[in-house]
């Protein structure tokens, strides 16, 4: 009976191989277990949703307020480019926290957390001056529920679709409790949203299964402080009023914090 032989080209691949699979199996085995959701009842990680025209960068404020506090606080930076684009970047977010999660969206975020707050992540949902559309509603159906203000400045999309806040108007329209530069910056920064986006409706609205908490912006130009108060008295949500803009998480960002808080909390 003749022996066989392998030849070392041969020899030097099988070794390959099983020195992959021997990796391979030594990683899953050794693979660190998965962080275990904070003890007690208080949930520590807030995810927050931007809106139209402004991006995660403004949320600096709030982010250095809770984090200080314990928090674990993660800043989406939506798309922009469809609902589900942005439901989708907010889900990959929530995924990544190590147990529950506060979902807390502005302005159109409030659009976006209102579907992707139906991850079993997702604990308590809280608004901040953001739509909160119910089961077949779209931004759009809601922003014109009620006369927008004189200072509302979002323009008709452009060629692409494309819509953009006026930046004439963006100081008195958006943030008009924040300095004339800080203003100015942000309008000069600002995130431009889909056209589409406002008219996509929600087809599985989360705050009909999760406490949530809404923060209507009194003086808000942007968004009609009625129309905010309107979409979280249908919801049943917790309601607190703080006098500010549109973008009331910069200007009373310690106001916004405690609400957030008192969700994480379980408290109204």
């Amino acid at each position: 009976m003749k022996t066989s032989f392998l030849s070392p080209m041969k020899y030097v691949r099988i070794l390959a191989a099983v020195l992959l699979f021997s990796c391979i199996t030594i990683r899953v085995i050794s693979a660190p277990p998965k962080a275990k959701p904070p003890s007690g009842n208080e949930v520590k990680n807030i995810v927050i949703v931007h809106g139209a025209f402004a991006d995660g960068s403004g949320f600096k404020k709030l982010y250095t307020i809770l984090t200080k506090k314990g928090y674990h606080v993660t800043i989406v930076q939506n798309p922009l480019t469809s609902l589900k684009d942005d439901v989708d970047a907010t889900t990959r977010a929530i995924e990544k926290q190590d147990g529950p999660v506060i979902l807390v969206g502005h302005s159109w975020g409030g659009t976006v957390i209102t579907e992707a707050g139906n991850h079993s992540k997702v604990a308590a949902l809280v608004y901040i001056a953001a739509f909160m559309p119910d089961n077949g509603e779209s931004t759009a159906q809601l922003a014109m529920s009620l006369p927008m203000k004189t200072q509302g400045g979002i323009l008709p999309p452009d060629e692409h679709g494309v819509v953009y806040f006026d930046k004439a108007k963006f100081h008195a329209g958006f943030a008009a409790d924040l300095s004339s530069d800080e203003a100015a910056f942000m309008s000069d920064s600002q995130v431009p949203i889909f056209a589409t986006c406002f008219g996509a409706p929600v087809t599985n609205a989360a705050w009909k299964t999760k406490p949530s908490y809404g923060i209507v912006a009194t003086e808000d130009k942007a968004l009609n402080p009625d129309i905010e108060r309107n979409m979280y008295k249908k919801a049943g949500a917790a309601i607190t009023e703080i006098k500010g803009s549109h973008v009331i998480f910069i200007s009373q960002a310690e106001a916004v914090a405690k609400v957030i808080m008192n969700a994480a909390s379980g408290n109204k």
